[in-house]
């Protein structure tokens, strides 16, 4: 048995079965895929995949009960070499960081700066997507943190821990009808005005489909995006009211638009740190977490992280 097998039967499963992709992943033919997931069904004298001809068709009752086993043991190698890394060369490497773009924009550059700064010969790779695509950097190893509002907690393959809590915003032009209303505003009068907000699962969106949806109302959404400064644009040349986490928002910045409180009218939304579990992480990546999180010290995060026992 050797590591080789194990990723072909890894990659195998990420790739659809694809075994074309498979041996492009591996920098390999795609033969010698097929021989090194044979080597090892032969070695433990049980079939892993299905097969029509020669090609892959998926697991088999076995090949399901042996793929964790197969990640786990690809991941407890990885951790060995940062294991040893850690103590060669704690102050050199690179980090991985998967996080929304409202994250990234937002609430990550002090702590990148503070880290760099900290940290200068580690390379940090700063990766942008959809909640769904930050956790699936992390579940593959692509990234070593991930940092979302969305998603992250419906993984089991990943630790999460909260950061902090936030509420949304509305933005208007100057003169819009909505700032002459007394009192807060309500659902029933933002369901008058076409409203821009963001896409599906991105940034609490959820959560104002749910309050629209429970006070019976239909918005009239003209417009959505991933980007909170591209929602601003499209408000100040008035082609509707906004809906923003009041993370986004800077009084100096948006000065054209108008600022109402909207905690009131959709649930607080949690923005969480995601981890893989059994993951290893070196020293520096600790660090970046207690910057972002003070409350998230190194001792808090490998408690986390410290595989779950079963009593005996």
């Amino acid at each position: 048995m050797n590591f080789q097998q194990l990723r072909s039967v890894r990659e195998a499963v990420r790739c659809g079965y694809n075994l074309t992709e498979v041996a492009s992943m591996l920098h390999t033919s795609q033969p010698g895929v097929s021989r090194q997931i044979r080597e090892l069904e032969e070695e433990l004298g049980v079939d892993i995949f299905g097969r029509a001809g020669k090609r892959l068709t998926g697991l088999t009752p076995p090949g399901r009960d042996l793929l964790p086993i197969v990640e786990r043991l690809l991941l407890d190698a990885e951790n060995l070499k940062r294991a040893g890394q850690e103590y060669s060369a704690q102050m050199e490497g690179q980090l991985s960081v998967a996080a929304t773009h409202s994250q990234a924009r937002y609430a990550l550059p002090h702590v990148v700066k503070d880290f760099r700064d900290k940290f200068p010969k580690v390379t940090l790779h700063l990766h942008q997507g959809s909640p769904k695509q930050v956790a699936a950097m992390l579940v593959s190893g692509e990234a070593d943190i991930g940092v979302a509002t969305e998603a992250l907690a419906d993984y089991p393959q990943l630790v999460t821990l909260p950061c902090y809590h936030w509420t949304h915003s509305i933005i208007v032009p100057p003169g819009h009808p909505l700032l002459g209303q007394a009192g807060p505003v309500t659902l029933q009068q933002l369901a008058r005005y076409p409203i821009i907000t963001y896409q599906a699962g991105y940034t609490g969106r959820s959560h104002i489909d749910d309050a629209f949806a429970a006070a019976q109302l239909q918005p009239d959404v003209v417009l959505t995006a991933m980007d909170a400064d591209v929602i601003k644009t499209y408000v100040e040349l008035g082609m509707g009211v906004g809906i923003v986490a009041s993370v986004a928002l800077d009084t100096e910045r948006d000065r054209n638009l108008h600022i109402l409180d909207a905690g009131h009218l959709f649930q607080v939304n949690v923005t969480r740190l995601g981890l893989r579990r059994g993951a290893w992480l070196r020293g520096y990546a600790y660090s970046f977490i207690e910057t972002f999180v003070p409350t998230l010290t190194r001792p808090v995060v490998a408690q986390a992280l410290a595989p779950l026992t079963t009593p005996a």
